[in-house]
C-alpha cells in the first residue's frame, strides 16, 4: 500500500486522476494551438483535418466534463490563428465562426438531437444546405453601395485587410446594383417584404461573408507554371487561394483568376430565414451558389449530400462536403455558440478520397525550432484531382502506430479532401525487401548531433547555428518592420545559405557584388542593387533593431516599450531579470525570454558581428517630445500623405499610443479615405473623429 493518501473527489475521481486529466488538457491545448498556427497563419498544415478534429473534440469533451479546467484562452474558445503581419489588422464587426464537423448520418442525427433539446422549434423551417468549397473565408463591407473593406477571417475577431486584392476578383462587386434594379430583382426573387429595409440598408453599411477560391482549371494552370519555373507546387486549392489573397502585389492576385461566392448577409434587412439572405444577396448583385438548397428535413439533407459526393467531379471547383444551417434565423440565434462554433450549423463532410501507392522513402525535414519531422516520400498518385507525393508522418510514435516501413504499399487519403494522410499499411503486400526507418543520429541539414526531447516523442537538432533553424530568423531580420531590406527576400536568402555565403543575419552586411553574381538570376545591375539596398539599411531605430533580433515573445509593441523604457540598447542588454519583470506590459514569460536571449553565447556573437558591420542604432529618439503623452489613436482607412506604419511611428515619437480597436479609452480616431467599421464604432461611442489634415496638424 502507498504511504501517500490518494483523495477521492465528489465525483468519485481520485486526485491523481484529476492531475492526469489536467496534464492531458494542457498538452492538448499546446498541440492544437500549434496546428492552428500552422494551418491558419502559415498555410503549412502538418496534420489532416480529421486528426485535428479528433484532438479538438477530445479537448472539448474533457473541458465539458471538467469545467474547472476551461479557460478563456483555450482553443475551444476561439476561432483560429493570428493574422499575418504584412497586412493591416481588421476588426470584424461581428465574430466569424467555424463549424463543428459531421462525418456520417448518425453524426448529423446526433447534432439534431442536441439542438432540439435547446430549441424544439429549430427544425420547423428546414435546413439550408450549401456546398462547402475548398477556399478562403472572406468578409466584404460596403458603404453607401461601394465596396470599402475586404478582410480575411484571421482569428475570427481580427483579420487581415486585403481590400485591394479582393478588388481584383471579378465576382466581388465594386459597387452594388442601382436601387431600381435591386427592386426589380427583389420582386423576381419573391422577397418583396424585405424591399424597404434592403433599399434603406444599401445607403449605409452592408456586411457580407463569402468564399474566395480557384477553379480546378486555374489551380492546374498555376501549378504547371510553378513546375515550369522550378518552383514548389501548391498542395491544394485552399492553400493557393490563401496565398493569392495574401500577395502584397495585387497584380499577382489578379493573375490567379480567383472566383468568389457570397453566402451570408450580416446586416439586418429584416431577414427571418437564412435562405432569404442568399436571395437578398443575389438581388443586390452578389454571385451566390445556385446549387445550394433548402431541405425540409435531415433525410433531404442526406440526399443532397450524397448527390454531391457522387457528382462533385462535375463541378468546376473542389468541395469537401456541405454546410447544414438552421434556416430560421431566430432559432439559429437562440441556439447560440459553444466556444468558437455556432450550434445552429454543422459541416457535413464527404468520405475522404483515398488511393493506393508506395512509400519510396522516409526523409526528415528540420523545422524552425530544430524539430525533426519524418516525411513519407510517395510514388506520386492523384487523389481528389491533386497529385500527392508527400505525407507527413509527424513523429516516431505515428510510424510505430502505422507499422510503416520504406517500400510498403499504403492507402493514402486526403482527410477532409485537403491534407495527405497515410491511413493504412497493406502489410499483406510486403515482399520482404521493406526497410525499417530509424531517426537519424545527426541532423540531415548541418550534420550535428540530434537529441531526443525528454518526456516527448520529438527529436531536435541541438546546433543553434543550424541553417534550417537560422533561415527563419534571417527572413524575420530583413522584414519590413525590422531592417526592411528591400529586394532581399526568402528566395535570395535561401540561395545565399545554400551557397554558404551567409550563416546568420549579420553576414548580409559583409556581402559583395561578386558574391551575388555567382547566384541564379543575378546580373551586374541586380547584384549591385541588392548590395546597395543592404548597405543603405545600416541605420536603424532602437525599437526596430530589438524587433529584428527575433527574441521569443517580443513583437513590435514590446520592442517599442523596451526602447521607450531603457533608451539605449546597452541598457536593455545589461538589464537584470528583475528590472525586466518590473516593466508594465511585460509579463514574466516575456521578461525571461529577453533575459535568456542576451545570455546565450551565439546571440552575443551575432551582436558582435553586427557591431563589426557598423550597424548604427538610433537611440533616445523613440520619443522626440511628450506632445501626445497619454493620448491614444486608432487609424482607419487610407491616408494619402503617409503610410499606416509611418503614422504609427510618428504618434509614438511624440509620446502617444496606437490601438487597433476602438473603445471609450481612445482619444482620436483618424479617418482616411474608405474608412472601415471602426468609424461607425467611434461615432457610436462618441470618440472624437479627425481627418487626415487635422491629424497632420497634430503631429507636426
Amino acid at each position: 500500500m502507498s504511504d501517500e493518501l490518494d483523495l477521492v473527489t465528489s465525483n468519485g475521481m481520485t486526485t491523481s486522476d484529476k492531475a492526469q486529466i489536467k496534464e492531458r488538457v494542457l498538452k492538448l491545448r499546446d498541440l492544437i494551438n500549434r496546428h492552428n498556427y500552422l494551418y491558419h497563419v502559415l498555410d503549412r498544415p502538418e496534420i489532416s483535418d480529421s486528426a485535428y478534429d479528433t484532438l479538438f473534440d477530445e479537448l472539448a469533451k474533457l473541458e465539458k466534463e471538467n469545467p474547472e479546467l476551461k479557460t478563456p484562452n483555450s482553443p475551444t474558445q476561439r476561432a483560429g490563428g493570428e493574422p499575418l503581419k504584412e497586412f493591416n489588422k481588421f476588426e470584424h464587426p461581428e465574430k466569424m465562426y467555424s463549424f463543428d464537423d459531421a462525418f456520417s448520418f448518425e453524426d448529423l442525427k446526433d447534432w439534431q438531437k442536441r439542438i432540439l433539446k435547446i430549441s424544439p422549434g429549430a427544425e420547423k423551417d428546414g435546413y439550408y444546405c450549401e456546398l462547402k468549397i475548398d477556399g478562403l473565408a472572406i468578409e466584404l463591407i460596403y458603404s453607401d453601395s461601394q465596396f470599402s473593406v475586404g478582410a480575411t477571417r484571421g482569428d475570427g475577431t481580427i483579420g487581415e485587410d486585403v481590400t485591394q486584392n479582393l478588388k481584383t476578383i471579378d465576382e466581388v462587386p465594386l459597387r452594388l446594383l442601382d436601387a431600381d434594379e435591386i427592386e426589380k430583382n427583389i420582386k423576381k426573387e419573391k422577397i418583396i417584404h424585405l424591399a424597404p429595409k434592403i433599399l434603406k440598408a444599401i445607403k449605409g453599411d452592408i456586411v457580407v461573408r463569402g468564399e474566395a477560391f480557384l477553379s480546378k482549371d486555374e489551380f492546374e494552370k498555376v501549378n504547371k507554371e510553378q513546375e515550369k519555373e522550378g518552383e514548389k507546387e501548391y498542395a491544394n486549392p485552399r492553400n493557393l487561394a490563401a496565398g493569392s489573397i495574401r500577395q502584397l502585389d495585387p497584380k499577382i492576385t489578379r493573375s490567379r483568376n480567383l472566383d468568389s461566392y457570397a453566402y451570408a448577409l450580416k446586416t439586418d434587412i429584416g431577414q427571418d430565414y437564412h435562405e432569404e439572405e442568399h436571395l437578398a444577396l443575389k438581388a443586390m448583385g452578389y454571385k451566390i451558389n445556385l446549387h445550394n438548397k433548402l431541405c425540409k428535413d435531415l433525410n433531404e439533407v442526406e440526399e443532397f449530400r450524397n448527390h454531391w459526393e457522387k457528382n462533385r467531379n462535375k463541378l468546376e471547383y473542389e468541395i469537401d462536403g456541405i454546410v447544414v444551417i438552421v434556416n430560421n434565423n431566430k432559432e439559429f440565434n437562440k441556439l447560440g455558440v459553444v466556444g468558437r462554433r455556432p450550434r445552429g450549423a454543422i459541416a457535413y463532410k464527404f468520405t475522404a478520397h483515398e488511393a493506393q501507392t508506395i512509400v519510396e522513402d522516409i526523409t526528415v525535414q528540420v523545422g524552425r525550432t530544430g524539430t525533426l519531422t519524418p516525411v513519407a516520400v510517395l510514388k506520386p498518385v492523384k487523389i481528389g484531382g491533386v497529385t500527392v507525393s508527400r505525407a507527413t508522418l509527424h513523429n516516431l510514435d505515428e510510424i510505430k502506430r502505422l507499422g510503416i516501413k520504406i517500400g510498403d504499399t499504403v492507402i493514402v487519403g486526403r482527410a477532409g479532401d485537403v491534407i495527405p494522410d497515410i491511413i493504412k499499411v497493406l502489410s499483406d503486400l510486403r515482399t520482404g525487401k521493406e526497410k525499417e526507418f530509424h531517426m537519424p543520429k545527426r541532423c540531415p541539414v548541418c550534420d550535428e548531433p540530434v537529441q531526443r526531447v525528454e518526456q516527448q516523442v520529438a527529436y531536435k537538432c541541438i546546433n543553434k547555428e543550424c541553417p534550417a533553424i537560422k533561415r527563419e530568423a534571417i527572413y524575420h531580420f530583413v522584414s519590413k518592420r525590422a531592417f526592411d531590406i528591400d529586394g532581399v527576400g526568402p528566395k535570395i536568402i535561401d540561395q545565399l545559405m545554400s551557397a554558404a555565403l551567409i550563416k546568420d543575419s549579420a553576414d548580409l552586411f559583409f556581402l559583395e557584388k561578386d558574391d551575388l553574381l555567382n547566384l541564379e538570376r543575378f546580373a551586374e545591375k541586380s547584384a549591385q542593387n541588392a548590395i546597395d539596398s543592404i548597405q543603405s539599411r545600416k541605420k536603424i531605430p532602437l525599437e526596430r533593431f530589438i524587433y529584428s533580433l527575433g527574441i521569443n515573445n517580443v513583437g513590435e509593441e514590446t520592442a517599442f516599450v523596451l526602447a521607450k523604457k531603457f533608451g539605449k540598447f546597452e541598457n536593455i542588454k545589461n538589464s537584470s531579470l528583475k528590472e525586466l519583470q518590473k516593466i508594465q506590459d511585460i509579463g514574466p514569460i516575456v521578461a525571461q525570454s529577453i533575459f535568456d536571449w542576451f545570455k546565450k553565447s551565439y546571440n552575443q556573437k551575432l551582436l558582435a558581428k553586427l557591431n563589426k558591420a557598423k550597424i548604427y542604432i538610433i537611440e533616445g529618439e523613440v520619443v522626440s517630445s511628450n506632445k501626445l503623452a497619454n493620448k491614444t489613436f486608432v487609424l482607419t482607412g487610407t491616408l494619402e500623405s503617409l503610410s499606416r506604419d509611418q503614422a504609427k511611428d510618428r504618434i509614438r515619437e511624440l509620446g502617444g499610443d496606437v490601438s487597433s480597436t476602438v473603445s471609450k479609452n481612445v482619444d482620436y480616431v483618424v479617418a482616411g479615405s474608405e474608412p472601415g467599421s471602426k468609424l461607425q464604432k467611434a461615432q457610436d461611442l462618441g470618440v472624437e473623429i479627425i481627418n487626415e489634415e487635422q491629424f497632420l496638424n497634430i503631429i507636426k
